[in-house]
């Protein structure tokens, strides 16, 4: 699909703890859209966003946020309302992807693998551990490896848990609690297109200390990413098709990236899917970017590939606002 000139509004920024990645996100996908030719506004979100795009009045909003409100149907709700159309999921699939549990237990029953566990009250763990060591402790909504914390024997945090130890115990007041699994991390980048989604490959993520998180993740050079991962071809497959069954079931639109641990010891059984990221990341060092250029699409088709999707999506959903007036 070959976009025509328009006016996109490109929202990033906010008040998460993602803030700063969302900052990087937005201005990339703004100076692409730029460098083909589209107008462009730069919007940081604030509480006067709903008037602030009123007065812009683009033709489309990407969705560059990450994190709540952005990412957790807030703002999607609001923009249904505008009547904008919109990059990436839409409201309700928005609201089960960022909480955990809720994606559990809408994946699970469909065969995709995830990991058990249980919702703890923080202030259980000073009490004793809710599963056995090794286990990791992870906010229930909130994206980037933000609050992971992997709880071994060796951890210095005490047994149980002291009050004065550091980590998402003394930020959050509930956390899920996950059996640890050992081996490869792993992610699938998935792309909508008019013939339905589609995965891009599989990235191995080998941090050069400790393991995948926040900093990890962002920080050049503290991870390196091994594109295409050079693991077995039916768990390379099986990456992929858990990726877009999960994409479908939840109703993600855009692209979505499913996360996953692998146990090579286990085979096929050893994979698990831990999460489901609706607004994944569009910085230099984001890992959908990286797929679809490995797959031949630069930063700039990507970039217009997920407005054609948003735009194609509210066609169909302002012919249903127009039909139900």
């Amino acid at each position: 699909m070959t976009l025509p000139k328009l006016h996109v509004a490109v929202l990033m920024g906010g008040w998460s703890n993602e803030r700063p990645v969302s900052l990087m996100s937005g201005e990339g996908v703004a100076r692409a859209l730029e460098e083909r030719g589209h107008r462009v506004t730069r919007i940081d979100m604030d509480r006067d966003v709903a008037a602030r795009l009123t007065d812009a009045n683009p033709d489309v909003v990407f969705n560059a946020l990450h994190g709540v409100p952005g990412e957790d149907g807030t703002v999607q709700g609001m923009l249904d309302l505008m009547g904008i159309p919109y990059t990436h999921s839409g409201l309700a699939t928005s609201v089960i992807a960022i909480d955990k549990e809720l994606t559990k237990q809408a994946l699970v029953p469909h065969g995709i693998p995830m990991p058990g566990g249980r919702i703890v009250k923080s202030e259980e763990l000073y009490e004793s551990d809710p599963l056995s060591r090794p286990y990791v402790l992870k906010p229930v909504n909130e994206g980037s490896s933000v609050g992971v914390a992997i709880v071994t024997e060796a951890s210095n945090c005490g047994n149980p848990i002291r009050r004065d130890a550091e980590g998402p115990w003394r930020e959050f007041d509930e956390l899920l609690a996950e059996p640890y699994v050992r081996g490869h991390e792993l992610t699938t980048a998935v792309i909508a297109g008019p013939d339905g989604p589609r995965a891009l490959t599989v990235t191995e993520l080998v941090p050069k200390s400790g393991f995948y998180d926040f900093d990890a993740k962002y920080t050049d050079g503290m991870t390196e990413h091994v594109c295409p991962a050079q693991i077995p071809d039916n768990i390379s497959e099986l990456c992929k098709s858990y990726a877009v069954q999960a994409h479908r079931v939840l109703g993600c639109r855009g692209t979505s990236r499913s996360d996953f641990r692998w146990d090579d010891e286990l085979g096929e059984a050893g994979l698990f899917l831990l999460e489901t990221n609706t607004q994944p990341g569009m910085t230099p060092l984001s890992l959908v970017p990286e797929q679809a250029k490995y797959c031949g699409m630069d930063y700039g088709d990507l970039v217009e590939a997920i407005i054609a999707d948003a735009l194609a999506y509210g066609e169909g959903a302002g012919q249903d606002r127009k039909g139900a007036g």
